[in-house]
């Protein structure tokens, strides 16, 4: 077990070599993971990463809304409003074809990923607040994500909101809420689950983006360049007004990356899920081609943010 552990930990420190590596396999070898979205897998792959997660929220995760709501508000606000906006800015912007804007609008319309958390934590940002934000986003997505789609996507392509939402339960709400009740009564028990849960979330993730990118390995070859290029600038101006956002508040220098972090990285595993099932293949790439993204991106800007020093001068009050 103490092997499987370290090999787990392994896996989440590598995570963004192997989506990169994955997804270049996928992209010449579709043949090989054509199966996993032929077969339907993609969305109890996701299930079983939000089971994950559900098996690791302990009560203080939500202590932390009641200790620190409006903080915790001002994160969720500005996952909410500044992905959506700037997908539905770029798409008008760049002219994007109707699958790919649709792509572009439901990547940004997500919950923040679960692996903000552990950017954050490495960035010397707020854990506490990043699992507080990433928690209740994820909570209000069956709503606010389908109503985002809805408002902004729909110019493009037809949305059902109602589809869209039992969509999110059953692959979120429903996950997390059984991993919460496997938690409650097996008690210290899950802790050798939770030990392992790296390597479970990256093997599902990798797989979910290798299945995309064999679903749509045309389409990428033709549009792949322009797609990256509106992913890059998507998650890399989120990450910077996440950022200011923070400082717009006046919040702290660990809150100010918090946010950036928890803005930029969004729950893309969802995206594509969502994709797969309501739109078509070509509207997963986004998402996937995101995940491949911000998962280099993040630890790139939390290595940067390490280095800031915790009480910057415009953190330290000023003379009267």
């Amino acid at each position: 077990m103490r092997a499987l552990a370290a090999l787990s930990r392994f896996a989440g420190n590598t995570f963004a070599l192997w989506v990169l590596l994955f997804a270049g396999l996928a992209f010449y070898l579709p043949s090989v993971f054509l199966p996993i979205a032929k077969g339907g897998w993609i969305v109890p792959l996701l299930g079983l990463v939000m089971f994950g997660m559900g098996l690791t929220l302990k009560t203080a995760d939500f202590a932390e809304v009641a200790r620190r709501p409006l903080r915790v508000l001002i994160g969720v606000l500005a996952q909410f409003i500044i992905m959506p906006a700037l997908a539905w800015l770029l798409c008008q912007a760049l002219g994007l074809p109707a699958e790919i804007a649709v792509g572009v609008i439901l990547v940004g319309c997500c919950p923040g990923g679960t692996a903000s958390n552990v950017i954050t934590w490495f960035a010397r940002g707020d854990v506490a607040l990043s699992v507080a934000i990433t928690s209740v986003s994820t909570l209000l997505a069956p709503l606010v994500t389908p109503a985002l789609i809805w408002l902004l996507a729909s110019a493009w392509l037809p949305v059902d909101f109602a589809a869209m939402f039992w969509s999110i339960v059953q692959v979120v709400i429903l996950p997390i809420v059984l991993g919460l009740l496997a938690q409650r009564l097996l008690g210290a028990r899950v802790q050798a689950a939770v030990e392992v849960l790296p390597l479970v979330s990256v093997v599902a993730i990798v797989a979910i983006v290798a299945g995309v990118v064999a679903a749509s390995q045309a389409k990428i070859a033709e549009s792949g360049l322009l797609i990256m290029a509106v992913v890059v600038l998507h998650n890399g101006l989120g990450l910077a007004l996440g950022y200011l956002a923070g400082r717009l508040f006046g919040l702290p220098l660990a809150q100010r990356k918090t946010l950036s972090i928890e803005v930029g990285m969004q729950n893309s595993g969802l995206g594509a899920a969502l994709a797969s099932a309501h739109f078509t293949p070509l509207a997963a790439v986004p998402s996937a081609l995101f995940s491949v993204w911000h998962n280099l991106s993040g630890p790139l800007l939390a290595t940067v943010y390490r280095r800031m020093q915790d009480r910057s001068a415009d953190d330290l009050p000023t003379r009267p």
